[in-house]
């Protein structure tokens, strides 16, 4: 098994493969609150999303909600991807690993650490997210993440 620890931030510009490509331009997606291009990262039909933010989410017409208030929100949000791996068998990948970043809110920055897996899937030649699950482990964390995020501005 091979770890990376190279952080895919988005802002990658040559790719050690397309499951990176793929994996990039999520990141680039989330970190520049470009709704567009996150729908284009994920499945149309298929997709789920399990994290603190949502729950269970079915269907990019509700995972994009939750895109929305972190996109739209008061707080800015950053993530990168760091210590994965990745796992390949035919048509499908998943990666595994932590995400660093932080929540920055009238000037008070607060680091974040996430693990985190995506799956994805070819569809029409095209790497499509399928799945995501995130988790916080620190419960005062969690809760300062929910309230600062899912908050409206």
């Amino acid at each position: 098994m091979k770890v990376f620890n190279n952080a895919i931030t988005g802002k990658e510009e040559q790719f050690l493969s397309d499951e990176h490509k793929a994996l990039s331009e999520f990141y680039k997606a989330f970190n520049t609150q470009n709704i567009e291009l996150m729908e284009k990262n994920w499945s149309n039909d298929e997709g789920v999303m399990d994290n603190p933010l949502g729950g269970i989410l079915r269907g990019w017409e509700n995972i994009q909600e939750v895109y929305q208030k972190i996109f739209f929100g008061k707080a800015e949000v950053y993530v990168e991807f760091y210590d994965y791996s990745i796992y390949k068998q035919g048509d499908i990948f998943f990666a595994a690993g932590r995400e660093r970043g932080y929540i920055l809110e009238n000037g008070k920055k607060i680091e974040l650490d996430i693990r985190t897996s995506r799956i994805y899937g070819k569809e029409n030649g095209n790497y499509q997210q399928l799945h995501h699950h995130g988790s916080i482990t620190d419960a005062k964390l969690l809760d300062t993440y929910q309230k600062l995020v899912m908050e409206k501005s």
